[in-house]
């Protein structure tokens, strides 16, 4: 299985995207995790996104995308691979499509998890009491939203065009969302 999870800040991507990927027995992948290992193995690539992230500007496409192609052509991802976080926009979902080509695979499914924007808003606030996350207000969290829908939104427009695109919902009991996203990326 080759695919993709798509959805807003606090729908369950993180949570769904390990069960997934044990469910399938295939490597989770997130971008972040990409970003640290490449930061921390002091990288060319890690090197240059440090430069970006110290100066709080965004880590720009080629550099994301790089280090997501190094991590394509990486051993552990024959059975397959569930990108958590990539792509972010139209632009990155083209890339993908063409690293893949490359690779002579294809992606199988792109999953987006949905969620109503008050109660994300109501399960972020949740969390950010558990955790501490005093940054996590109400009005960081919808202007999060609010990116998301500009930005990373599109790509589902794109998959959608493709014929990739299932759409979950993502309220409910996790196990309930796990079988959905399940039965739909498995009926493909």
């Amino acid at each position: 299985m080759r695919t993709v999870l798509l959805g807003p800040p606090g729908a369950g991507k993180g949570t769904q995207a390990a069960r997934l990927a044990e469910r399938w027995g295939i490597p989770a992948i997130s971008t972040g995790d990409i970003f640290r290992a490449n930061v921390q193995g002091s990288t060319e690539l890690g090197r240059k996104a440090q430069e970006y992230m110290s100066a709080g500007a965004l880590v720009p496409d080629e550099v994301t995308n790089a280090m997501v192609r190094d991590r394509l052509s990486q051993d552990d991802l024959g059975d397959g691979f569930l990108l958590d976080g990539y792509p972010r926009n139209p632009d990155q979902a083209v890339e993908l499509e063409s690293m893949l080509s490359d690779l002579g695979v294809e992606l199988d499914v792109a999953i987006e998890i949905t969620a109503d924007a008050d109660a994300v808003t109501a399960r972020l606030l949740k969390r950010a009491e558990i955790e501490g996350r005093e940054d996590d207000t109400e009005p960081v969290i919808r202007k999060r939203l609010e990116v998301y829908a500009l930005q990373t939104a599109p790509v589902s427009a794109y998959y959608e065009g493709r014929g990739l695109l299932v759409q979950i919902d993502g309220l409910g009991e996790i196990d309930e969302v796990t079988e959905r996203i399940v039965a739909a990326a498995e009926s493909r």
